[in-house]
């Protein structure tokens, strides 16, 4: 199948206009329409090749094809399409960093919500593991995992070489990936008796001065500190901080899995709470970007005539961001009292795919005596896909050029906005250091 040259360029010079999701309409789940439009899009891809690099996807494809009796789209076997779909982890890279086909061009080409269409297809004729729907199903992982007594069971057990064999061979969770430590003290419950100080909200620029934390099940369950840590900078910077009253998983494991209705469901629970929020003046930031990314993208996305959705897309902000803004209006605090040395920071994918340019950077470089080695590549962790049997020594392979970088400059500190990506990268290196939120590190800079 051989595209027209006629029109290749046309568009490709323009800002990506991202379509709304049709997945309402009953031919999104149309398989045989769903196979002409992924043979048509790969064949595309195949006679470009752009985005070889990005993840494991394209060069399943490229595979497929070059092993193809034809060494065309047209020798390859339709249920071998599954491979790419697979190892598609929705980064949205290809789509916002290297495709010259999006719209407005008239190819019209968005890679990863195909992708998404043919997880949704897929999950919609029960093609999905036990260890898919465990593994997303994060809230009732994250409750019964944080439970007392059962927490320090859960977390010995991730930490036994046995157990963690019995696991591979029982759910087909990889032996070797790093699991997430688990709290029974969760951030929400740190912050219930919190009797902060009364700060008067600043307005500056976009900002309005006051903020409500979206916690997300991560930094609920998983890594509390990152939460505290946040709320000291920005009660540091005069900036109010509440948590919002109730909220639960943003979606976005979900949403890779092909489960839009459970997507749907966690919508109906997030969104009446946030916008109710961002009504009586504040503004909304989560300390992970893939939880950001859902309120800024998909959400608005998959919704597109929602106006709850619509206000919460434009008053939540990643921290950084937040931060920056305000800085630009003259309103953040530069007192730090500790250098940091030199940070190698990992800058997640589901951050650099929001446009905001390298916030989190900016921020850190304002500490005196701070050198800043920025890595833009991709983890490979994406939430699941690194602790998967199957997957992991491909995501250790993608993550690879991370860790040669972190290991390369031999920093004080490496960090990244994502604290998965992180662990994926202490996973690679060799020696016991941790890693370290950014926003660990800018409160360790103000020594507060």
């Amino acid at each position: 199948m051989s595209q027209p040259t006629e029109g290749r360029r046309e568009g490709s010079l323009q800002a990506p206009t991202r379509h709304p999701l049709e997945w309402r309409d009953p031919g999104f789940y149309n398989e045989e329409a769903l196979m002409e439009e992924l043979e048509r899009v790969f064949d595309i891809c195949h006679g470009c090749r752009r985005c070889v690099s990005l993840c494991h996807s394209f060069p399943s494809l490229f595979d497929l094809v070059d092993n193809s009796p034809t060494l065309e789209m047209d020798g390859v076997k339709k249920e071998d399409y599954w491979q790419v779909v697979d190892h598609c982890y929705l980064c949205d890279l290809c789509f916002m960093t290297k495709c010259p086909y999006v719209p407005p061009h008239e190819w019209n080409i968005d890679f990863p919500h195909l992708m998404l269409r043919a997880k949704a297809v897929k999950f919609r004729k029960g093609d999905i593991k036990k260890r898919d729907r465990l593994l997303t199903s994060t809230d009732m992982v994250g409750k019964l995992a944080g439970i007392p007594v059962i927490v320090q069971t859960v977390n010995a057990a991730n930490r036994s070489g046995a157990m963690r064999k019995m696991l591979d061979k029982v759910l087909g969770v990889h032996p070797d990936a790093v699991l997430p430590e688990y709290h029974s003290k969760t951030l929400r419950k740190r912050m219930k008796n919190r009797n902060g100080d009364v700060l008067t909200p600043e307005p500056a620029g976009r900002t309005r001065g006051k903020v409500a934390l979206f916690a997300t099940c991560y930094g609920n369950y998983n890594e509390p500190h990152v939460g505290e840590d946040l709320i000291a900078v920005f009660e540091h910077n005069g900036i109010p901080v509440t948590l919002a009253e109730k909220e639960r998983c943003c979606g976005m494991p979900k949403l890779e899995l092909g489960d839009l209705e459970a997507v749907a469901r966690a919508k109906e629970a997030n969104i009446p709470v946030l916008a109710k929020l961002v009504d009586a003046g504040w503004d909304i930031v989560a300390p992970v970007p893939s939880c950001v990314l859902m309120f800024k993208q998909e959400l608005p996305l998959m919704f597109p005539d929602d106006p709850e959705v619509a206000r919460v897309r434009q008053a939540i902000f990643d921290p950084f961001e937040y931060l920056m803004l305000r800085h630009k209006e003259g309103k953040l605090k530069t007192d730090f009292r500790q250098e940091l040395g030199s940070v190698a920071y990992h800058v997640p994918c589901h951050l650099r795919v929001q446009n905001i340019g390298l916030k989190t950077r900016e921020a850190l470089s304002l500490v005196p005596n701070t050198k800043i080695d920025t890595i833009e590549r991709c983890s490979g962790h994406d939430g699941t896909y690194a602790v998967k049997s199957e997957c992991h020594k491909i995501s250790m392979k993608i993550c690879k050029p991370v860790v040669n970088r972190v290991e390369q400059a031999k920093p004080d500190h490496y960090s990244s906005d994502c604290p998965m990506a992180g662990h994926q990268i202490e996973n690679g290196l060799e020696g016991d250091m941790k890693p370290e939120h950014p926003m660990s590190l800018l409160r360790q800079a103000y020594g507060i």
